[in-house]
C-alpha cells in the first residue's frame, strides 16, 4: 500500500462529492429495515420513526421482546442477543427481505482502563464491536442479494475521543467506527452504503448516570433517519454531537482534552 501518495483535490472536487452523495441517497419509505436493540431508548424510537416514514416492514429485535410494544402489523418482533451466533442466524432466516440494517444494540460499562473489571471491558467489546460486526457479516449477503441497501452502525462521540470514566465503552465504539470505515471501501462496489452514527448524551436508561443535558430519543431517531436518507456517511443526531463533530473535524486533540476534563 502506497502510504506516501499525495492526494490532490481539483476544482471539481466539490461537484464530485455532491454527485457521490446523491448516488447514495436512499429513501426509507417502502423499504424493509432490521433494527437491533429496540426494547427501549434510541432503538425503540427508530422503529416508531420508521413506521411514521412509511416503511414496508420493520424487524424490531431485542433480547427480550414485547409483543405488545407496537400495534402496527408492519413491525415484526425478533428475539435477538447479538453476541449469540445462533440467534443471529435464526434472525437472519426470518429476515431474508431486508434492505437496511441498523445496528443499534449496545452495552455500556463504567470504569476507567485501570479500574474496570475485565468482564465489563469484554462485555462492551463483545456487544458493541464483535456483535455488531457479526450482524454485518451475516446480513450483508442478504442486503446485496436484495439490491441497493444500507448498513447503519451506531458508534458514539466517545468513539472519536475517549472519556476516562467509560473507557471500555469508548474503546469499543472507536473500534466499530474504524471497522465501519473499512466496510465502506469493501461494500462500495456492492452498492451498499455504510453510515456511522455518533450520538452524544441521549435521554435513555443507558445514559441515566451521566450528568449532561440530554436529547430525547425521538429527536435523535428522526435525525438518524434524515441522515440515512440524505446519504450522510457520518451522522450526528443531537446538538452535543453536532458540536463535537464539528470540533473534532478541525482539531481532534482539542476534543480529546475536553473529554479528559469531564
Amino acid at each position: 500500500m502506497a502510504l506516501n501518495r499525495i492526494l490532490v483535490i481539483d476544482a471539481g472536487g466539490a461537484h464530485m462529492e455532491e454527485k457521490r452523495k446523491k448516488e447514495k441517497i436512499m429513501k426509507l419509505d417502502n423499504q424493509v429495515v432490521f433494527v437491533s436493540g429496540t426494547n427501549r431508548g434510541i432503538g425503540k424510537a427508530i422503529v416508531d420513526a420508521l413506521i411514521k416514514r412509511g416503511v414496508k416492514k420493520v424487524y424490531a429485535a431485542a433480547r427480550k421482546i414485547d409483543q405488545s410494544a407496537w400495534k402496527d402489523a408492519r413491525v415484526v418482533p425478533v428475539e435477538l442477543d447479538i453476541t449469540s451466533p445462533q440467534q443471529i442466524q435464526k434472525a437472519l432466516a426470518r429476515a431474508q427481505d431486508v434492505n437496511v440494517l441498523i445496528n443499534n444494540a449496545g452495552s455500556l460499562s463504567g470504569g476507567s482502563v485501570l479500574t474496570a473489571t475485565e468482564p465489563d471491558l469484554m462485555r462492551d467489546m463483545q456487544v458493541n464491536y464483535f456483535g455488531t460486526l457479526n450482524m454485518v457479516r451475516a446480513f450483508e449477503p442478504v442486503i446485496e442479494k436484495n439490491g441497493r441497501g444500507s448498513i447503519v452502525n451506531v458508534s458514539s462521540v466517545v468513539g472519536l475521543a475517549s472519556m476516562a470514566q467509560a473507557a471500555g465503552y469508548s474503546a469499543s465504539k472507536a473500534a466499530i467506527f474504524s471497522a465501519s470505515q473499512a466496510l465502506r471501501a469493501e461494500l462500495k462496489a456492492k452498492n451498499i452504503s455504510v453510515h456511522i452514527v455518533f450520538p452524544g448524551p441521549i435521554d435513555t436508561d443507558m445514559a441515566r448516570d451521566f450528568d449532561f443535558q440530554k436529547t430525547s430519543p425521538a429527536v435523535a431517531a428522526e435525525n438518524i433517519i434524515k441522515g440515512i436518507e440524505a446519504g450522510d456517511e457520518d451522522i450526528f443526531p443531537d446538538p452535543f454531537s453536532v458540536q463535537i463533530g464539528g470540533s473534532w473535524s478541525k482539531d481532534p486533540k482539542a476534543v480529546e482534552r475536553s473529554f479528559a476534563a469531564m
